[in-house]
């Protein structure tokens, strides 16, 4: 067919499932969002009003879907304003397409000063991505958009980046469309390590399973592992509702510290493990077994006594059907493994007030399979441990990434991604602001996200530092902040102000079953510091050089 560059990227991304796509216009898309219009039903544009925000909903999209999110936005400045979510996706192991548009093509590299000219943007986004490139005649696009599909979606999943000039997006020519993408088959299982791996498990008196974001495609093969070797699973971020939390087997990761002191064997399933090798450490007794697709990632920091490169979804299955002829029934461990939740939720209902309080709340009125999107502030940092969890990618976080302020527009997208399933974010008075700003997307879209923002006037945990750290010297972290349920309400969003945890439990209930965007604040002081269970000292004196 005879179409446009702008036509055959578009023809191509559709050709792949994407049906969503979120973004901002301007001179150098021109073609591609004339592309967009004639896609017709085919296609949901969510029209942004700030590049970053476009980026952190394609970002929230494919973190609660596991499937592509893609925005689209001018080069240059616009594509920089959105490398804080690139660097989420890729801490997260996100699949998150960028296609930006380029400066005419006779202008590559020659440093005119075209509008939008960055000294080398593709060599700029090389280093933000898995994988960058640009397609500089509208044949090349099908193949192009391809390989981006594949590198999302084969091996680790993570960031890719595609360019068109705007000329090339304007011009037509011959173009044949493409099947879908062909997504790589992980690698093969290597028999020999699963076998030993399995003898390892087989003698164990104390296994314990670390699952990361990895471990998702797992689940059901992880349930039947862990139940074998009465092995609790212990999950910090991303892996959270792996295993549901309502069984006894999942353990919140404050938890995992006590059981990481008796543990003889240990399963690092799709997780970097950094918390434990850098902070709790390993001592010369245990012995780690690695899973992950990404062999750099197995003996990054210690080499583990087993490495399994695979996907957890052919690892799990294949150890679960070799354990199964060595293994005799275990006792089970549920009584001792419910009383140590019980006592560390207590402690920490008794510890981290008014976050616990306050989260409780919230899980009380979203239901079971709604999703939470946190932010970095002191009720994020206290979820990520507290927060039951019931089913896999119900938990959003930016990982190690601590992208501050991340969380609205990224929550905007989950709700896209989900229109029919309950969304709640939480907010802090300091990050709220960095993407407050589309609440106009999400009162334009109609975007039905349920936002608790908790007030207290500063940068809490900057603040915390600057007393504990520097004798009190207090510098820009006091806050002069807008009145937010006005701020909300002068975009036509539904605002109030509740002020303890039983109120904000029956108004985020009321907020959901109204279905339309909310803003609910929640004016505090300041909070427990939530790090006492997170960043704990070593549990061994000592940390063998092979682990």
């Amino acid at each position: 067919m005879t179409m446009t560059g702008a036509q055959a990227l578009l023809g191509q991304i559709l050709a792949n499932g994407t049906d969503t796509i979120f973004g901002l216009p301007g001179g150098q898309l021109d073609h591609f969002f004339d592309a967009m219009y004639n896609a017709g039903d085919k296609l949901r544009l969510f029209g942004t009003r700030h590049e970053q925000g476009a980026a952190y909903m394609a970002f929230g999209y494919a973190r609660s879907t596991g499937k592509p999110g893609v925005y689209t936005v001018v080069p240059g400045p616009g594509v920089l304003n959105t490398t804080a979510a690139l660097c989420s996706a890729y801490a997260t192991n996100a699949p998150v397409l960028c296609l930006t548009g380029q400066i005419p093509s006779v202008g590559l590299g020659k440093g005119i000063g075209y509008l939008h000219e960055l000294p080398d943007q593709l060599a700029t986004m090389r280093t933000l991505t898995k994988w960058a490139d640009r397609a500089m005649t509208p044949g090349a696009a099908p193949a192009l958009v391809n390989e981006a599909y594949r590198q999302m979606g084969s091996g680790r999943p993570r960031p890719v980046s595609l360019e068109m000039p705007m000329d090339v997006m304007g011009a037509s020519a011959d173009v044949a469309l493409l099947p879908k993408a062909e997504i790589d088959r992980g690698p093969a299982l290597d028999d020999d390590a699963i076998l030993r791996a399995a003898k390892l498990l087989s003698t164990a008196r104390n296994p314990l399973i670390i699952a990361g974001g990895g471990a998702i495609a797992a689940g059901e093969a992880l349930q039947e592992l862990a139940a074998m070797l009465q092995a609790p699973v212990v999950s910090f971020r991303s892996g959270r509702g792996v295993i549901s939390d309502r069984s006894p087997l999942s353990q919140m990761f404050p938890a995992g510290y006590e059981l990481w002191k008796q543990a003889d064997v240990v399963i690092g399933l799709g997780s970097r493990m950094e918390q434990q090798y850098l902070y709790w450490k390993v001592p010369d007794h245990m012995k780690v077994i690695r899973i992950d697709i990404d062999e750099e990632e197995i003996d990054r920091i210690a080499a583990p006594a087993v490495a399994i490169h695979a996907d957890a979804a052919d690892a799990v299955p294949a150890l679960v059907a070799k354990l199964s002829g060595m293994l005799d029934r275990r006792a089970s461990r549920e009584d001792e493994l419910r009383d140590l939740a019980a006592r560390v939720r207590g402690d920490i209902e008794d510890r981290v007030q008014p976050q616990a309080s306050y989260l409780a709340a919230i899980r009380a009125a979203l239901p079971e399979d709604g999703y939470f999107v946190d932010e970095i502030t002191q009720v994020g940092y206290t979820s990520w441990y507290a927060f039951p969890v019931y089913e896999p990618r119900h938990l959003i976080t930016c990982g190690y990434q601590g992208t501050l302020g991340y969380g609205y527009a990224t929550a905007l997208g989950v709700k896209a991604a989900h229109p029919d399933k309950a969304v709640v974010n939480i907010a802090g008075d300091g990050g709220f602001l960095f993407t407050a700003n589309e609440m106009a997307t999400a009162a334009q879209h109609g975007i039905a996200l349920v936002t608790v923002l908790f007030n207290n006037n500063k940068f809490q945990n900057v603040q915390r530092q600057q007393r504990e750290w520097f004798g009190g010297r207090l510098i820009a972290s006091d806050l002069k902040n807008p009145d937010f349920v006005k701020f909300a309400e002068s975009f036509g969003i539904r605002a109030e102000r509740v002020y303890d945890p039983e109120s904000l439990r029956r108004a985020v209930s009321a907020a959901l079953e109204r279905n339309e965007p909310a803003l609910i604040e929640v004016p505090c002081g300041d909070m427990a510091s939530p790090w006492p269970f997170i960043i704990r000292p070593p549990a061994f004196e000592t940390q063998g050089e092979e682990a």
